[in-house]
């Protein structure tokens, strides 16, 4: 790992490993799972005033969790997962019945789920501690944690900039060595767009294959939680442990797993022979930051170099994905929260024996949502009003279909999209809070995979040469063949080392 905070700050060479490197210690007793839980504890303790990527520490939960894994593997029993006994950080959005659930969110303050989310019950299944709950911007919507309610998250590259959002807390962690696993969501990028600043991997499955039970709904059609990690393999391993079909999730696709570890092992040769990349026209253009473009395009000559066939692609309606997003992600939005009213449960304001119902309601959602949900509640209802629904939702469905079917002329071509993952490199912390429509644009590139429901991923392709500070390469493949990001993923972080 090149990560500069990482390398000078570490104290303990439990926290520079790799996932896949502490399971194989773990799982031959070399060292145990509450060594290195407690290490990352440490790590956590020791650096985390400065990063600020964990809302909640669950420190004896997670041991206890250790422990249990220690247990089961002196008495001779298998690894309940490939990753058993390795710890984990939880981005703060996935319900949990041990640890509060924000959704960094005043709204949700200290607020206890009866019930685990199914990724949160699947990782406790396969054995890996978790270690807290990461911060994030306010029901994921924001390109920086600074929508949090607690604060911002500081990328470990440079404390003064950002780690990216909405799950900069995940990728911030992994970065600073506090975790080697993490789990994220992403709705326009929100995985992808922290591990291209922090210099770490994030993956967007395609939507269905992990299920959303228990994940705060920010907007239904578009929010899918993914893997994160330091390493392609390492996050193979972890997507394999969270996806599956879900009878409690309408939306999950009951087919089977993408074989995303063996397509990771494969890739590692750095073999990309007879694989065809499409370079998307519309991310490779003027207006981005020199230096991204400057690695963008350095990462698609080492792909022609391990033998890939880079073909431009053109997918015209890419340059309305950012509109039609905009429109449908707020509609979704003043749809789902509108349950948190004061009434339930979670924040309850201006009950004073004198209001009514729905005055209790209009205290609660002014003092409980931040400034951009606000916006974006406020936007989504106009959009929806009575007048206005068929001239801006439907319209916007409608671009939805043109950029799907962009996609799908792509790969009647191609075996694999890329792209640059972020316009720019991190920038500072308050340098586009004023400006809504700045940051929206910092996701651009990522967005328009969501509108189509495929899969993603963001790898790490180098530093900028004019700021020093990490550049991620974007990964897109077709529905279902997650396997397909994981294999041409692990060839090019093969031929970077």
């Amino acid at each position: 790992m090149t990560d500069k905070y990482l390398v000078e700050g570490s104290e303990n060479e439990l926290t520079t490993k790799t996932a896949a490197e502490l399971a194989g210690l773990i799982h031959s007793r070399e060292v145990t799972s509450r060594e290195v839980t407690q290490a990352h504890l440490d790590r956590i303790a020791a650096v985390d005033g400065d990063i600020h990527a964990f809302l909640h520490v669950g420190q004896e939960e997670a041991l206890k969790a250790a422990e249990d894994v220690d247990k089961r593997l002196d008495a001779g029993e298998a690894p309940a997962s490939a990753l058993a006994g390795v710890p984990l950080a939880l981005k703060d959005v996935f319900t949990t019945t041990d640890a509060p659930t924000t959704a960094a969110s005043k709204m949700l303050e200290g607020y206890m789920s009866p019930y685990d989310a199914t990724v949160t019950k699947k990782i406790r299944e396969a054995g890996i501690p978790i270690l807290g709950k990461t911060n994030m911007d306010e029901f994921a919507m924001g390109s920086s944690t600074e929508n949090s309610a607690y604060g911002p998250t500081h990328n470990p590259w440079d404390l003064e900039r950002t780690a990216g959002g909405s799950g900069g807390g995940s990728s911030a962690a992994l970065a600073a060595g506090q975790a080697p696993l993490a789990i994220g969501t992403d709705t326009g990028g929100s995985i992808r767009q922290p591990a291209a600043l922090t210099n770490t991997v994030g993956v967007k499955p395609t939507y269905g294959t992990v299920s959303r039970y228990g994940l705060i709904a920010c907007a239904s059609s578009l929010d899918q939680g993914g893997p994160t990690a330091r390493t392609v393999l390492d996050t193979a391993l972890l997507h394999e442990v969270i996806a599956g079909h879900d009878a409690f999730d309408a939306t999950s696709v009951d087919r089977p797993v993408a074989p995303v570890v063996q397509a990771a092992r494969e890739g590692a040769n750095g073999d990309l022979k007879g694989v065809k990349v499409g370079v998307v026209k519309q991310f490779d253009r003027e207006g981005y930051q020199p230096g991204v473009m400057e690695a963008f395009h350095a990462a698609v000559d080492q792909l022609r170099s391990q033998g890939a066939e880079i073909v431009e692609v053109d997918c015209p309606h890419f340059d309305d994905a950012l509109a039609a997003y905009y429109l449908i992600l707020p509609c979704e939005v003043s749809s789902n929260l509108a349950r948190f009213d004061g009434m339930r449960y979670g924040l309850r304001a201006g009950d004073d024996g004198t209001r009514s119902a729905d005055e209790v309601m209009a205290y609660t959602r002014a003092q409980g949502f931040g400034p951009e949900v606000k916006r974006r509640i406020i936007l989504g209802t106009y959009a929806l009003s009575v007048g206005y629904y068929d001239a801006y939702y439907l319209q916007a469905q409608r671009v939805r279909t043109l950029i799907a079917q962009d996609f799908a002329k792509a790969y009647e071509k191609v075996d694999i999209l890329v792209s640059p993952t972020t316009p720019t490199t991190a920038f500072k912390l308050g340098e586009k809070v004023t400006d809504p429509l700045e940051m929206y644009n910092f996701d651009l590139c990522t967005l328009p995979l969501n509108l189509a429901g495929l899969a993603g991923m963001s790898l790490p392709s180098g530093l900028a040469s004019d700021t020093g500070l990490p550049v991620g390469l974007q990964l897109m493949a077709p529905a279902f063949q997650d396997d397909r990001l994981y294999r041409v993923g692990a060839a090019f972080e093969a031929g970077r080392k």
